[in-house]
């Protein structure tokens, strides 16, 4: 990567250390849309708050994700295409775009609870350790994204529930998004496996939208499973679809996300890894891709 826009990343350390200031002003002067939702009545989101859980695995690449400059070329190029709306991401990432200035009439959501660090003892106690609700206002963000992991074998569970609760009930009160992502999960072989199947899901949404003092800013962020008909009648909720891990067989992956598009309360998708590191490396392809099966 050479040019212009490579100076510019490479310029990213030199103002973070001599100008700390600049993430504020820039988040100032970051031009905001006037409604989540677009033209198009979707909402197409980016995501990329994977590295602060630890999660730096894409496919059989274990640190993938661990490339910060590369990492923010591919945001770029996806931020670039049609038809995307935004991103999500923790502060750290989030204020790097902010800097480089590719957040103009975009959607960002922050990333709040990174806490539960993938693979650890303690990944169910996933604890709110990046935005906050007043920090997501105060920067002008769009809303919040919080994960909510259920074992019902782990007391931690009460503590994320209630701190999601408590997050869900602080953006409300700022008008602002609360992107919620529920799973029944279960640790297997030491470690936390989501539950798949519609049966859990079910019971994962049906938690997940009656968190907070209301239920009027929530959204849900949900994968693809069998039966999706079943799982979104728990709720009248908002819900984008979850990307989730990248898969050799792109094609299949499109196809769920078609058809659980059809469904009158699902808005949209929220994808990462899948689209910022997909098979041949061609993320503008993905992207397009993606935004395709939405119209």
């Amino acid at each position: 990567m050479s040019g212009p826009f490579a100076e510019r990343l490479g310029g990213l350390t030199g103002i973070r250390a001599n100008r700390p200031k600049a993430v504020a002003e820039a988040a100032a002067r970051r031009v905001r849309r006037s409604a989540l939702l677009g033209p198009s009545g979707r909402l197409m989101i980016i995501a990329a708050d994977h590295p602060a859980r630890g999660a730096l695995a894409v496919g059989d690449r274990p640190l993938a994700m661990a490339d910060r400059t590369e990492l923010l070329r591919r945001l770029c190029v996806a931020l670039e295409r049609p038809g995307v709306d935004g991103v999500l991401g923790t502060p750290d990432v989030i204020e790097d775009l902010l800097l480089l200035g590719v957040l103009d009439d975009k959607v960002v959501i922050g990333s709040m609870n990174r806490g539960g660090v993938s693979g650890a003892a303690f990944e169910i106690d996933d604890r709110f350790t990046a935005y906050d609700p007043a920090a997501i206002a105060g920067q002008g963000l769009d809303g919040g994204k919080m994960l909510l992991r259920i074992d019902d074998d782990d007391p931690a569970t009460v503590r994320t529930l209630e701190s999601c609760a408590n997050a869900v009930t602080g953006l409300a009160r700022q008008g602002l998004m609360a992107m919620v992502e529920p799973f029944v999960s279960r640790r297997a072989g030491g470690r936390v496996r989501n539950v798949l199947t519609a049966d859990a899901m079910t019971r994962a949404v049906a938690i997940a939208s009656g968190l907070g003092a209301t239920s009027a800013y929530t959204w849900l962020k949900v994968p693809v499973v069998e039966e999706m008909e079943r799982v979104m009648a728990a709720s009248t909720l908002p819900a984008l679809l979850l990307g989730g891990e990248v898969s050799a067989d792109q094609d299949t992956a499109l196809a769920g996300w078609r058809k659980a598009l059809s469904l009158p309360s699902v808005m949209g998708l929220v994808a990462g890894r899948t689209l910022l590191y997909p098979p041949g490396d061609d993320v503008a392809a993905a992207v397009d891709a993606a935004v395709e099966v939405m119209t």
